[in-house]
């Protein structure tokens, strides 16, 4: 999504029509697959793709999509399957859906409309246990597979100040407590999880971890100031390597289990959407059809003809299967 693009879609409901009623099933396209997509997933020999309107395709060959049956009319932002049948995706007015039978069908789970603010990503870490993340420091948690969702306010990523300034307020001003809890905290964009923690990524530099499976939450250091909208690693591997980027094109790589970042220059600003590791190759997808590649530390870059600006990539069947604002995208890649 991001940026110019990425702002509209998760930051403002105005952008694209979200007045439908909440309730009512996605509207059926002839051509979903050539809407607005935000996420895409691979699980087995199965795509699954998310976007506008509550769209939701599959497909078993990357040719022909099948769309399915969804109550939500918002945009969605993010879908994550835990197992070939258990999926959630989320979105708009905090809204959380979710399948028992590998994206056929879809039952809806949460829509706060009140609200008024965007999940922005989703992930379960076991049938039962996920996470729901979003603007201005939205976090939901369910312990029972999304039966119910309890909101928390994660206080320990605050700043030194502000968590002084809010302990203060809730003993003398409880509403105004309430009130400035709904917005102190940035937007979180992508929640991950690697071999031993979770990773927590979001506006204003922000980069937080947890080891004890979301229960806790440290904020680290900051080494840039602008939006991440993605995080990804191979740290199960024996030489393993994070990567986080984000706004106008900053991103950065450490050995993991490092504290050490590096920066990977880049004269091209297209803000970075997402990332994946392909055969120990970085595959990040950016604005404006960028792909960049990052191998041994080193940047190519390449461009699709259209300029439609890339959300999210999977490899399937030796090609690069792609959400873009413009739909699917299918790339052959280099063998």
């Amino acid at each position: 999504m991001k940026y110019l693009l990425y702002a509209c879609l998760a930051y403002s409901a105005s952008c694209f029509s979200q007045d439908m009623p909440q309730l009512e099933h996605a509207i059926s396209a002839v051509n979903a697959d050539k809407t607005l997509l935000t996420d895409i997933e691979l699980i087995d020999d199965q795509l699954v793709a998310v976007g506008k309107h509550g769209v939701v395709i599959t497909s078993n060959d990357a040719q022909s999509w099948q769309q399915a049956s969804v109550p939500t009319q918002v945009l969605l932002t993010a879908v994550d399957f835990y197992n070939k049948h258990l999926g959630w995706a989320c979105g708009h007015d905090a809204t959380i859906i979710n399948t028992t039978d590998a994206g056929k069908t879809w039952q809806l789970q949460q829509a706060l409309p009140d609200m008024d603010k965007p999940c922005l990503d989703i992930l379960f870490t076991s049938e039962k246990h996920g996470y729901a993340v979003g603007a201005y420091g939205m976090f939901f948690e369910t312990q029972d597979g999304g039966q119910k969702w309890q909101k928390r306010f994660l206080d320990s990523l605050l700043f030194e100040e502000d968590r002084a300034y809010l302990n203060e307020l809730k003993k003398s001003d409880p509403e105004g407590y309430e009130y400035e809890t709904a917005s102190i905290l940035p937007h979180f964009n992508r929640i991950v999880k690697t071999n031993d923690r979770l990773i927590l990524v979001g506006e204003m530099g922000l980069m937080a971890e947890s080891f004890d499976n979301g229960g806790t939450w440290q904020r680290l250091e900051e080494i840039y100031m602008g939006s991440f909208f993605t995080f990804a690693s191979t740290a199960d591997q024996s030489q393993g390597e994070d990567l986080v980027a984000g706004l106008r094109g900053n991103i950065f790589t450490r050995q993991a289990g490092s504290e050490q970042w590096q920066q990977i220059h880049t004269d091209n600003f297209a803000t970075v959407n997402s990332a994946i590791n392909y055969n120990n190759e970085w595959l990040l997808f950016a604005n404006s059809g960028v792909i960049f590649h990052i191998k041994n530390d080193e940047l190519t870059e390449e461009q699709m003809d259209d300029g439609k600006s890339l959300l999210d990539g999977v490899v399937f069947q030796n090609k690069l299967i792609m959400a873009s604002e413009d739909g699917i995208k299918v790339k052959e890649l280099n063998p």
